[in-house]
């Protein structure tokens, strides 16, 4: 007797981004001005998603302050605040961003193995390399490291992380009260590492979770970025404009990591989203023409003539980007790549871009009612282009409620998405494997 695979599940996590996807979410009268440094606001958003049956909160980072002048910037630091909602949540998956450039593998490894056994099994880590100057001056660096220097730091960086959340078996830990043996010692695998950038010893000081270890993603679109997500991620943030584009990016990075011995169905890819809803599509558009209108035309300039890595003044309103303008070579190429594609393909002039880019990056955005949203994700999704999405609401928290009181149930009557939590950990809401860790190569197992 034979038994057909379980269908397809969408997954859907939000992507927490201070008061909104949009810059000028700011400056609406309902928006907070201290809500990018306020706990209670991220809180919000993860109980709205939970509520929602969201897989994960997921935190952005950075850790400079250029920009402070006329915007918010994420003050926080994710880890400290997803310990704080694990608190005061039970399902949701919590996934931080976490530097490679700028931190330690066996800070990163202890940090996160931490807010995974505070959670239940509920971490992620999202593996970065930071490409921002304000970020490599934070760290006392004249200017941002070459991009493939970035890339091996990183990959040997996320190895030895793997490394030590592997340094403890599944059955390690013993707590025998009447033998007074605490941990089988011969079932801890310290690392012994020395490699180009890191030299690191010993065995992690923690336990693995109910989940093994933290779920890993990568959110880079560069050919050094892919190979990372091939080689190590189990979830990619990604940027795509077209479902053909999302599809094709998809079947590449499988392909990529079958390559590397890992099988077709090990990563999960979440394309971004930004949404816009309203309960009309004119009352949609006219909600995101006022979040336009509020974005001032210079600082819009200045954000995208920093995604490219130009001096503002190379930008001609009311003229294409120029033909000639290279991808930057050591700075966000996922972004720029994307922005220069779309220019050129559609023809679009500087104005145009930064009018219909209300999030002032990259990501597509979709603009109308619930219906047309839920219409847009079920053909992403079933078309193959999008295991899920990192959805960016325009305004926060209110966005992220209006998508879960009214698109969220349009998705679960077609049968797309939970009505309820099956799991506890972020690697159950994924569908993903318990990894198995050192016990499966132990000499005595064959």
């Amino acid at each position: 007797m034979s038994h057909s695979a379980p269908p397809r599940r969408l997954h859907l996590n939000v992507n927490a981004w201070l008061q909104g996807f949009a810059i000028s979410a700011r400056r609406l009268p309902t928006s907070d001005p201290l809500a990018f440094a306020n706990l209670q606001h991220y809180v919000k958003i993860a109980q709205i998603a939970e509520a929602g049956k969201f897989d994960a909160f997921f935190l952005a980072d950075s850790v400079s302050a250029d920009g402070l002048a006329v915007a918010p910037v994420t003050a926080l630091e994710p880890t400290v605040v997803l310990a704080a909602i694990a608190a005061l949540t039970t399902h949701i998956g919590l996934i931080a961003t976490a530097s490679t450039s700028y931190n330690e593998p066996y800070n990163i490894a202890r940090r996160f193995a931490t807010l995974d056994l505070a959670s239940g099994g509920r971490a992620g880590w999202n593996v970065v390399t930071s490409a921002d100057p304000g970020s490599a001056r934070a760290f006392g660096l004249p200017g941002v490291p070459e991009h493939g220097a970035r890339y091996r730091r990183a990959d040997e960086f996320t190895q030895v992380v793997k490394g030590l959340w592997n340094s403890w078996e599944d059955g390690a830990f013993v707590g025998d009260r009447v033998q007074g043996r605490f941990v089988d010692t011969t079932r801890l695998h310290p690392v012994q590492h020395e490699g180009e950038f890191f030299q690191v010893a010993g065995p992690l000081a923690l336990p693995r979770s109910a989940q093994g270890q933290p779920v890993l993603v990568q959110a880079g679109g560069s050919g050094d970025g892919r190979a990372l997500a091939a080689r190590h991620a189990e979830a990619v943030f990604s940027l795509s404009q077209s479902l053909a584009e999302s599809a094709a990016y998809a079947r590449d990075l499988r392909q990529a990591a079958e390559a590397q011995g890992r099988g077709p169905d090990a990563i999960r890819v979440f394309p971004g989203l930004g949404v816009f809803l309203g309960g009309t599509e004119a009352e949609a558009r006219r909600r995101h023409a006022e979040l336009i209108e509020l974005v001032p035309l210079d600082q819009a300039l200045a954000r995208l003539a920093g995604r490219l890595a130009v001096p503002p003044e190379r930008l001609k309103l009311d003229e294409l980007l120029p033909a000639d303008l290279p991808v930057p070579p050591d700075g966000s190429q996922t972004f720029a790549t994307a922005i220069l594609a779309r220019s050129h393909r559609e023809g679009l002039t500087v104005r145009q871009i930064l009018r219909e880019r209300v999030g002032g990056g990259g990501h597509r955005e979709i603009v109308g009612t619930p219906e047309q949203v839920a219409d847009d994700i079920e053909r992403w999704f079933r078309a193959g282009a999008a295991d899920g999405f990192n959805l960016m609401p325009g305004v926060l928290p209110e966005g992220l409620q209006e998508f879960v009181d009214e698109v969220v149930p349009l998705l679960q009557r077609r049968g797309l998405f939970r009505t309820d939590y099956e799991g506890r950990t972020l690697r159950e809401h994924l569908g993903l494997p318990h990894p198995g860790g050192p016990s499966s190569h132990r000499p005595d197992q064959g």
